[in-house]
């Protein structure tokens, strides 16, 4: 029984509609019942898809920085990687720089992660509706679309912000003294290297994003439509949210790992002395240099904790804030 005074929101989406459609039912214990039905323009989905994406990836990423600095900085080395060293790193830098310094390079990390994080989210629903995923209830989506439609959406983000992780990375394993600030990494880059560095290790890196993007959604969406199938309640509470986002980020990061190794040298290589040109190149002297558990899968134990942690956190406040959003914006109307 509702107290007298409160109304209470059914949200519906309605999948049939090329556009996201809700229906809010407002029912007070003094009122009789009544409802208004509203559609929410494509424009409108994508504008609060951009905004719960920006802000979910900045959340997710701010919350890993430290780790994700470590893991880069192992990933660019020959030096062999252990917890203890990366406790070790993390211990010295802290020692030697100040805690900030473990933040070192999240503002290019937030550069990037903000527009790609929020193209990635609105691609990710743009591509489901452009392949007629879920459109029909009584049919089943096909495992192979569901990877397709998140492959897609990894290669769109990555594509329009590569150069903005490349700075990134630079950041990250260098000090202060040669790049200070993230304009200051584009300006030497374009002035040492030519505007073609910018995209140095592209390749690898949407060979990367494919099955990584593509692993973690096929995972987050098809464990969140059985869960919702098994409860029969149509949304997904916080804590199921980040359990389904953690197993994607697991999966998703685990799949496509080698291939980051790849893209980290080659994007450092001027930093670091040695010579990454081509992802063959980098792949055989890895492999001769290092061998395949100690070379392709270095860190890779730290990517199992920071990644499902990210991806979850990132999952979770996407889909809150983009319900909330798009609830706001029918009930104001």
């Amino acid at each position: 029984m509702l107290d007298k005074g409160w109304k209470q929101l059914l949200i519906m989406m309605d999948s049939h509609s090329p556009s996201t459609q809700m229906r809010v039912r407002v029912r007070c214990s003094d009122e009789p019942r009544y409802d208004r039905g509203a559609r929410l323009s494509n424009t409108g989905v994508v504008m609060t898809s951009l905004t719960a994406g920006a802000i979910a990836g900045a959340a997710a990423k701010t919350t890993i920085a430290p780790l994700d600095r470590t893991k880069i900085n192992f990933q660019i080395s020959e030096k062999p990687y252990s917890v203890k060293e990366a406790i070790k790193f993390l211990v010295r830098t802290y020692q030697q720089e100040g805690l900030l310094s473990l933040w070192r390079g999240n503002s290019a990390t937030m550069a990037r992660i903000i527009p790609y994080s929020a193209i990635q989210f609105t691609a990710h629903e743009q591509w489901k509706r452009l392949l007629h995923i879920d459109t029909d209830k009584n049919k089943n989506t096909s495992p192979q679309l569901r990877f397709l439609a998140g492959s897609l959406a990894g290669v769109t983000s990555q594509s329009l912000t590569y150069p903005l992780d490349l700075a990134r990375a630079r950041m990250a394993v260098t000090h202060k003294e040669k790049y200070g600030t993230l304009k200051e990494v584009f300006v030497k880059t374009w002035i040492e290297e030519g505007p073609r560095a910018f995209y140095r290790g592209y390749l690898p890196t949407v060979l990367g994003v494919i099955p990584y993007a593509g692993v973690s959604f096929f995972t987050y969406d098809t464990l969140k439509k059985r869960y919702i199938d098994y409860t029969g309640n149509p949304t997904l509470n916080p804590g199921a949210s980040l359990l389904f986002g953690a197993a994607a980020g697991l999966l998703g990061q685990s799949s496509s790992y080698p291939l980051d190794i790849v893209r980290r040298r080659m994007q450092t290589s001027p930093l670091t002395g040695t010579h990454y040109r081509t992802i063959l190149s980098t792949l055989r002297k890895v492999y001769r240099d290092e061998g395949i558990r100690r070379g392709f899968f270095k860190g890779l134990s730290m990517n199992w904790v920071k990644g499902p942690v990210a991806v979850g956190i990132s999952f979770t406040t996407y889909d809150i804030l983009k319900d909330f959003l798009r609830l706001s914006i029918i009930y104001r109307r």
